[in-house]
């Protein structure tokens, strides 16, 4: 059985930093791309920043030049460096990986963390 594991979230000042993680376990054959999302209250999840497995990213918009993203494939874990926290950015992120499971003949599939939350204060 595939998990992803987020761990990092918690309650942090404006203008503070935390580092996600999330490591992914299991019977895994290949990951390939990794991302974070969140959903803030009331809102829709919301792509944060993902990752392929040679390591070209794409970063929303939104936390450009605040947030990266990386991975360690030999750990199977993606991590999230958010710097210049923003009340804005609270929210519950998300992990999620496109795995391959048990052998090449797999086909891959879509898996997601249960969330860790992201508070900032003002």
């Amino acid at each position: 059985q595939v998990q992803l594991v987020e761990s990092g979230g918690g309650l942090v000042q404006a203008g503070g930093s935390l580092r996600l993680s999330c490591a992914a376990s299991g019977s895994i054959f290949r990951i390939g791309a990794m991302a974070w999302y969140r959903q803030a209250p009331g809102k829709q999840r919301e792509l944060v920043a993902a990752i392929t497995s040679g390591l070209s990213t794409n970063v929303a918009d939104s936390v450009k030049g605040r947030f990266s993203i990386s991975r360690d494939n030999a750990k199977n874990t993606v991590y999230l460096q958010m710097d210049t926290l923003k009340p804005e950015d609270t929210a519950v992120y998300y992990c999620n990986a496109a795995i391959q499971a048990a052998n090449a003949f797999t086909p891959p599939l879509n898996y997601w963390g249960k969330g860790t939350l992201v508070t900032v204060s003002s």
